[in-house]
């Protein structure tokens, strides 16, 4: 097995084995702590400039197949696992973890601690990194690190963006999520939708058509008036890659498009609408990647598990504290806005609900893919809303 390295901005090196392309790859190193869901995670577009590190030691288990996908191809830059598995053994498989990112072109590693390199980014939190196969120089790979671009800034969302409209008629087939022990109430009309595509997940538009909306995808510079002249019963802001604060013209289109329909914002949507009603957003020191996040539902005080995939959060004013005993409620030029939701991990903001308006959003993934589905009654709340402006 070929040598490899996996060299970080600050110095640090490790030595391993070469996995998947033969190459060489930067991007910023993140740690995922879901078990199972590699392939969800790989095609998932928000990791668009990113390597993600699979805590859990033995990764590909159960080898690759077409229908886990989640977008159109694989969008994290490199991969990191313990150890590989070489021989997967599901009958649904259809290739190794190997063979598929050889296919798709990615450059990872296997055989390094990743247990030690969680630690050592939790402590001094994520930075760019690089893994080679063909130049195993230590101080060559540490500077080509230390100099690459940050994220901070950076417009990913039109790199992973549709390049035109679509229409998806796909539900998730003979599985549907289960909310609160029953299958979600299909309305009495179907409503259409259109998503903004800022790195949107396939098992998003699923969800959408199983609660009974007709779905539009449309590119990330889809301009309010576009989207307005397609007379919508809702918008949902999709999921993405990168800073929100590197998507202007999409905050810009929100703040236009705020009130004038129902809008679900989900993980960059989300951050996103807090831009748009005029809230901070920051960079959070390593990230939320996991199947396992606790977050409450400070409406209802219930916890959920969640699936989460972000490295930048929305910041409450200066004086507004968030907490699990409170639900502060923040005024902005656009309407009150109530926190809704809090991780409880760290107290940031997981959720949001305008008080003026229908619009609802949250950090997390409701979708999961890969994850649980305690969050699936969200959909079927934006569904709510979109009665409600009908009755």
């Amino acid at each position: 097995m070929n040598k490899a390295l996996l060299a970080l901005a600050d110095g640090t090196v490790f030595e391993g084995q070469a996995l998947g392309h033969e190459g060489e790859t930067i991007g910023e190193i993140v740690f995922n702590t879901a078990m199972t869901g590699y392939q969800e995670i790989l095609t998932d577009p928000s990791y668009k400039g990113q390597i993600v590190t699979m805590t859990c030691p033995h990764i590909g288990n159960y080898g690759v197949t077409r229908q886990d996908v989640e977008s159109r191809r694989v969008w994290a830059e490199g991969f990191i696992v313990k150890e590989s598995s070489c021989r997967p053994s599901n009958w649904r498989a259809e290739q190794s973890l190997d063979e598929y990112l050889e296919a798709a072109r990615v450059t990872g590693i296997q055989g390094i601690d990743t247990r030690e390199l969680t630690r050592h980014l939790r402590e001094k939190g994520t930075q760019q990194g690089v893994i080679s196969h063909i130049d195993l120089d230590h101080r060559r790979a540490t500077e080509k690190a230390r100099t690459a671009p940050s994220i901070i800034g950076r417009d990913l969302a039109a790199e992973v963006t549709c390049g035109k409209s679509y229409d998806w008629t796909e539900g998730s087939g003979s599985w549907t999520p289960v909310a609160n022990g029953h299958q979600p109430k299909q309305p009495a009309r179907r409503y259409k939708v259109v998503v903004y595509d800022f790195g949107v997940k396939q098992n998003i538009l699923r969800r959408l058509v199983d609660v009974g909306c007709t779905v539009t995808v449309v590119p990330a510079s889809t301009s309010a008036t576009a989207v307005e002249a397609m007379k919508p019963d809702g918008i949902v802001l999709s999921n993405g890659p990168g800073d929100p604060e590197g998507v202007p013209y999409a905050i810009e289109s929100v703040k236009t498009l705020i009130g004038t329909k129902p809008i679900l914002g989900i993980c960059l949507g989300h951050q996103i609408l807090g831009l748009a009603f005029g809230l901070k957003t920051y960079k959070l020191k390593f990230g939320h990647h996991a199947a396992n996040h606790p977050v409450m539902d400070l409406r209802s005080r219930k916890v959920e598990i969640t699936s989460q995939n972000h490295n930048f959060a929305v910041r409450p004013p200066a004086g507004v504290t968030v907490g699990a005993a409170t639900q502060p409620v923040i005024t902005t030029p656009l309407g009150r806005v109530s926190v809704s939701h809090l991780s409880l991990n760290d107290d940031s903001v997981e959720g949001m609900v305008c008080l003026d308006r229908p619009v609802l959003s949250v950090q997390y993934h409701p979708e999961a893919s890969p994850g649980p589905h305690d969050s699936a009654y969200l959909f079927e709340q934006f569904v709510g809303m979109m009665e409600k402006t009908h009755a």
